[in-house]
């Protein structure tokens, strides 16, 4: 194989930083790094890119690897390559956001993973720059759900608006009026209505809603506007 002459070697990983919603809280996936430098201490879940594989794939990979699961939303966030971002070798890092349903992935997380939720904003200190990422994929997901919505990618086959509003309220720090939420929402046209109530949150109960999912896929990039007030983004904490 040819080689450029003269140039330094770099490896190259990905990191994963995994969001999910109990119900309750929006929520950070983390494992305890089984190997040195920084062995038992908190990180993201992540992985070398192999010579055949693309970032992307390795990212796909690493995924499938740890909950089983094909076809996650996972987007690709920032390329962090400081020189002493790692301890030991000169490492080059894309970093990946990706949204799962934490109850289809509950059974089916891989336990020599030891992963652990944290709630996105308690988290235990993480190894090397890992908070960096954590904190530019929140930034990041705040700004592409005010406009698009990801966020249907976070709940189970079924849901109510008051959980809706409650991704919505933990994703901003914020809390929005249940009147103007549920208009904008389901003005949106991509939710469908069900018979079927949940009784355990109120007496009256709340109906369910699925996701239309051929209008979902047809307007997941359109500007949907999804926060009903854009200030939102400028008060998330």
């Amino acid at each position: 194989m040819k080689r450029y002459s003269q140039q330094t070697r770099l490896l190259f990983a990905v990191d994963c930083i995994i969001f999910g919603f109990d119900g309750l809280e929006l929520k950070l996936l983390l494992i305890q790094r089984g190997f040195e430098p920084c062995k038992g201490q908190w990180s993201l879940v992540g992985g070398f890119v192999q010579e055949n594989e693309s970032a992307e794939d390795a990212a796909g990979r690493v995924l499938k690897n740890l909950s089983g699961l094909d076809g996650i939303y996972m987007e690709q966030i920032h390329t962090f390559s400081s020189p002493l971002r790692d301890t030991v070798e000169r490492t080059v890092s894309v970093a990946y956001s990706a949204l799962i349903d934490i109850q289809k992935y509950k059974q089916q997380l891989n336990e020599d993973f030891q992963a652990v939720w944290f709630p996105i904003n308690h988290h235990p200190d993480l190894i090397f720059d890992h908070k960096a990422m954590v904190d530019m994929a929140k930034e990041k997901l705040r700004y592409k759900a005010a406009l698009h919505p990801l966020l249907l990618e976070l709940l189970p086959g079924k849901f109510t608006i008051p959980q809706l509003q409650q991704l919505y309220e933990c994703v901003y720090n914020i809390t929005f009026d249940k009147g103007n939420f549920s208009r904008k929402i389901l003005s949106t046209k991509l939710l469908v209505k069900l018979t079927d109530k949940d009784k355990l949150s109120s007496r009256k109960g709340a109906f369910y809603y699925k996701v239309d999912k051929k209008k979902y896929n047809a307007n997941f990039h359109a500007f949907l506007n999804f926060v009903p007030d854009p200030h939102v983004l400028l008060n998330a904490g």
